[in-house]
């Protein structure tokens, strides 16, 4: 079966409202979660489903993403069984534009189509995280002799309004389908609730190529949501999947990162008692790059932590990753990349600290983002006056700070 499937990634997301997480990386190569990228999740699907023929679709900054792909990843296929993970950058083979909506992007790249010639083509997003057996979702579509299969979750109302809506009749054939919708139609005897579009499309391939070539030849922004799926439910078999979470937790978990306050919510979900997404389940591996790192390591401890002002190295309710040193330092409920340090004295609280940030002596950081390879000073604090970090970095709705990759810390940033 997995060699009859072509799997392409849709991985040139710019991530606007990421900014300035993605002032120098496209959004499925932000880092997540301590040691992952996002895009990790989506290609972890793939391998734990036995999917091994996959095309990477890149644009927008990619370098890093490319550089993530091919150190971490390669290695895990076997070419000399025709299994591999190539990153496809824009090629212009077909125009002289770059991507200009999802359904373009796999036209531009038709080629690898005839190449192929798999029996149908799964069709990825690189930047939702969730964990799905994608072998169900092709026995799914099998089953019901389709066209097309769109994968679906059921989401509230109001978080429905950013994504594709959809009804459907009790064979799940789809009936109707609305791109973001102000007013999403709500699932019948499901009030509050409306099924959602995952950005997860199982094609024929035959029935793909058919459908690209036409939207290629109309004025159309080329999407699937709001040019291919629409055009096509009225007189071809295109079904709705219910989302299978292989999370196996109460709630299902399905999770678009589009924005910094979504992004920062999920990960501190991480460093709860129990989180609503496990990175701990053997059984479905989330496989990165993983790079040579001695243990974490804490220290300078003392006896009565909770009431001691001075020297402590510890860290409560937290993620250290490899690498990471804290040195005198307090850290709670934050995640702490590779090879980050927190120096003595320091406070960090509520906080994702990502690789190589150094956090000077008796700084304080809360509620915060920083991203890689900042050092922020002794006596530093980040997060504690929110009025004056709004002159010099992002801070969200939710008033989280957000420090850019290599910022410079001026004399008069954050000075306590």
């Amino acid at each position: 079966m997995q060699s009859s499937v072509l799997t392409m990634i849709l991985a040139g997301g710019r991530g606007k409202r990421l900014y300035p997480l993605t002032k120098h990386r496209s959004k499925p190569a932000v880092p997540f979660g301590g040691m992952y990228r996002i895009i990790d999740f989506t290609l972890s699907n793939c391998l734990n489903s036995g999917l091994s023929g996959i095309y990477v679709l890149t644009q927008y900054k990619s370098f890093s993403l490319e550089k993530h792909i091919s150190l971490g990843w390669k290695s895990l296929f076997r070419s000399e069984l025709g299994e591999f993970v190539h990153t496809v950058p824009p090629q212009q083979r077909l125009a002289d534009n770059w991507y200009s909506g999802t359904a373009d992007a796999i036209f531009q790249n038709i080629y690898l189509l005839e190449e192929h010639k798999p029996s149908y083509v799964l069709i990825l997003s690189g930047d939702h995280i969730y964990k799905m057996d994608y072998m169900k979702l092709i026995e799914f579509h099998r089953k019901k002799r389709a066209q097309l299969t769109v994968a679906c979750v059921e989401a509230p109302v109001e978080q429905a309004r950013q994504f594709g809506v959809m009804q459907v009749d009790p064979a799940m054939r789809i009936r109707r389908f609305a791109e973001k919708p102000e007013t999403p139609e709500e699932i019948p005897g499901r009030p509050g609730y409306a099924l959602c579009n995952m950005g997860v499309y199982l094609f024929r391939t035959e029935f793909l190529v058919r459908c690209l070539v036409q939207d290629a030849r109309k004025n159309t922004v080329h999407d699937f949501g709001k040019n291919i799926i629409p055009a096509v439910i009225k007189d071809q078999r295109v079904f709705a999947y219910p989302f299978v979470d292989e999370n196996r937790k109460q709630r299902k978990y399905w999770r678009d990162i589009g924005t910094l306050d979504s992004y920062y919510e999920a990960a501190m979900d991480l460093v709860s008692v129990n989180p609503l997404f496990n990175l701990y389940d053997t059984a479905w591996p989330i496989r990165t790059l993983v790079r040579q790192a001695p243990p974490a390591k804490m220290v300078f401890g003392s006896g009565e932590y909770p009431n001691v002002p001075e020297r402590v190295g510890l860290s409560l309710d937290s993620i250290i990753s490899p690498g990471a040193i804290i040195s005198g330092g307090w850290v709670e409920r934050s995640i702490v990349s590779p090879n980050a340090r927190i120096n003595s004295y320091a406070r960090v609280s509520d906080a994702i600290i990502m690789d190589g940030v150094n956090i000077g002596r008796h700084a304080v950081v809360r509620r915060a983002i920083i991203d890689k390879e900042v050092n922020i000073p002794e006596g530093h604090a980040i997060g504690v006056d929110i009025e004056r970090d709004k002159k010099f970095f992002t801070v969200t709705e939710n008033q989280v700070v957000v420090v850019p990759k290599r910022s410079p810390f001026l004399g008069e940033i954050g000075r306590t």
